[in-house]
């Protein structure tokens, strides 16, 4: 008997399509990297610097447009549409998912908790001063596509469950992330602004009660919440995350009144005559399959309509988008520029903290939850399976260059950084790789 709080979708088959995605656009993101690094260190790389900050692009007319560098519109536009399908799949999760339940929810979270407080205390240890400081939050994320591309390259030996606590970790992790990005990398804010754009994310939430489904309106109003937040000065993609939140998750019309409609129409459409030989269809016909299509979106949960729509435009375009303009890291023997104590020693502090401050966090709070008794591990794995994929935690790629933007106005500095994520990102996934395949393999 389906209940007036029914989700109308299969969850198991939803996780294993969610799941493809990734793991198939993480070859795209290996990709876009790679071209990304050889683009910026190659006699081109003028033009790579000309393209990205000193090309502007507009929208808008006269006195009324929005003018940016395209570097700004991929970190602010287009990421914004990434935390909206963020906020989507963190919704998605705790509605119906990995995290509808504390049971479900205990695992993933207490790791993802660790698997973000040990790598800043491993960061902080370093003693970094000035800008370099301003990091610590950088080696907190877990990139989920890339995470889980290492995992697809062991085939099937990965048991279904592994795979469900790394993306339930890395979901709990951006959004650990999305908060450290709303309260601690945000300066400089307008408060009008900012209000009105919360007034707007109110209006929506009061919609979504209201049982509004028209996606029109959450699109329009939320792009204006969006254009609020840019110029508030709350970094644009936090209003993705809180449109998702307004998005409504239960359809309009419930399974048990859909069947019956839909047999209805059916039954109509056969009944009728077809007027042409060609196979033209009558006027009544056409009624009734234009009905059909009403019924078919309005038993459709708009939050999964919406995540089916904008996830593979954000997993094939914008993420390697996003990676061919921020993994530009320029190898260079000149270190007259470094010189700075601090900031030599910052890429080796966003590493570590990656390869062991991610592995380490994300093994023993899971521990410490199971041994505390709330919660337990998941089916058909070990303790050496959860170090493999804590070890895997440490890919930060996407989301830890992305708060390493927000976080690192000088180039050098951020050079660094980036320099930093990227070997600790691979170290810590050849490491988890290599210690699942001998787990995986041995012992399960």
């Amino acid at each position: 008997m389906i209940n007036n709080k029914t989700i109308v979708f299969d969850i198991n088959n939803q996780l294993q399509k969610y799941l493809k995605i990734l793991t198939g656009s993480s070859f795209l993101l290996m990709i876009a990297t790679i071209t990304a690094l050889i683009w910026a260190n190659s006699p081109l790389s003028h033009i790579y610097e000309k393209l990205l900050y000193h090309t502007n692009f507009s929208i808008g007319f006269d006195d009324i447009k929005l003018e940016k560098h395209i570097i700004h519109w991929i970190n602010d536009g287009l990421m914004a549409i990434f935390f909206f399908v963020v906020g989507i799949e963190i919704k998605r999760e705790i509605v119906a998912g990995e995290l509808n339940s504390l049971k479900k929810a205990s695992l993933p979270i207490f790791a993802a908790i660790g698997g973000m407080i040990i790598p800043i205390t491993f960061f902080l240890l370093f003693g970094l001063s000035g800008e370099s400081s301003k990091g610590w939050g950088v080696p907190m994320a877990t990139d989920i596509a890339f995470s889980l591309g290492v995992l697809s390259m062991l085939g099937k030996r990965v048991p279904l469950s592994l795979k469900v606590f790394l993306t339930a970790l890395a979901i709990v992790d951006d959004l650990g992330a999305v908060l450290v990005i709303a309260f601690f990398y945000t300066i400089n804010i307008n408060w009008a602004y900012l209000l009105i754009g919360l007034g707007l994310v109110l209006l929506l939430f009061l919609y979504n009660k209201s049982k509004g489904h028209n996606l029109w309106i959450y699109t329009g109003i939320g792009f204006i919440i969006w254009f609020l937040f840019l110029k508030s000065g709350v970094h644009a993609t936090i209003a993705g995350v809180l449109v998702a939140f307004t998005i409504p998750v239960y359809p309009q019309l419930r399974i048990k009144y859909f069947i019956p409609e839909l047999n209805e129409s059916i039954q109509y459409f056969i009944n009728q005559k077809v007027q042409s030989p060609k196979g033209i269809l009558s006027s009544k016909q056409f009624e009734s399959i234009e009905q059909i299509g009403i019924l078919s979106r309005k038993v459709q949960s708009p939050l999964q309509y919406i995540e089916h729509d904008l996830s593979r435009w954000v997993n094939y375009f914008i993420l390697p988008v996003f990676a061919l303009a921020n993994a530009g890291v320029i190898f260079s023997n000149d270190t007259s520029q470094s010189a700075d104590d601090s900031i030599n020693k910052l890429g080796l502090a966003i590493s570590i903290s990656l390869i062991f401050g991610k592995a380490i966090g994300i093994t023993f709070f899971s521990w410490l939850a199971v041994k505390l008794k709330l919660a337990q591990l998941p089916q058909n794995t070990n303790w050496l399976a959860i170090i493999g994929i804590g070890t895997i935690g440490g890919i930060g790629f996407t989301m830890s260059t992305f708060i390493a933007t927000l976080a690192f106005n000088d180039s050098t500095i951020l050079n660094t950084a980036k320099i930093g994520i990227f070997a600790g990102s691979v170290i810590a996934g050849i490491i988890g790789y290599l210690i699942l395949r001998f787990v995986l393999k041995k012992n399960l």
